[in-house]
């Protein structure tokens, strides 16, 4: 495998390292605000399949001997773009964003356009292209058949958790 496929996996498991560190310290202090926690074990099956699919990628991308070509760039494109979509709303998000679907009471709305016109941007605009980049780095093809729809299960059970837990707290606000 390339040399440099090992620094890229390096560095892409380092950024979601660093985002995990982030939404720990938001989780901490929407804790402190009396935030309640929903879908804990969806979040927990998101994170292992997340994990999963990240090492598998590398792995077949080691068996097949992968090199960075035009098809590895054309994933890297991707998963770069994915990245700075997460910056993006990690940033608009600010102190509530996590990756576990926490509510603190008073919790504020994002009334940004991206949420409008977008609903759950981070699962559509920044997971699915990183999923579909990196498989693509790797030459993962396996990975991508395989992993991304049972990804797809536990993430479309996510969002029903999200919609729900939404819907209960700001039903008669005419917040959400």
């Amino acid at each position: 495998m390339s040399p440099i496929l090992i620094v890229i996996f390096l560095a892409a498991a380092a950024a979601r390292i660093a985002s995990v560190v982030v939404s720990k310290r938001h989780e901490r202090q929407l804790r402190k605000q009396g935030a309640v926690e929903y879908g804990a074990l969806n979040s927990a099956l998101l994170a292992l399949a997340h994990t999963v699919f990240y090492f598998a990628g590398l792995g077949e991308g080691w068996i097949r001997q992968a090199q960075f070509d035009a098809v590895s760039m054309t994933g890297l494109a991707i998963f770069v773009a994915a990245m700075l979509m997460l910056v993006w709303i990690v940033g608009l998000l600010g102190d509530i964003w996590t990756v576990k679907i926490m509510i603190a009471p008073n919790h504020p709305i994002s009334r940004h356009m991206l949420f409008r016109v977008i609903r759950h941007p981070n699962y559509f605009l920044n997971i699915l292209p990183e999923l579909i980049g990196y498989a693509l780095i790797f030459h993962a093809y396996l990975t991508l058949a395989i992993g991304l729809p049972v990804y797809l299960v536990i993430l479309a059970i996510r969002i029903v958790q999200e919609e729900k837990a939404m819907r209960d707290l700001f039903r008669g606000t005419g917040a959400a």
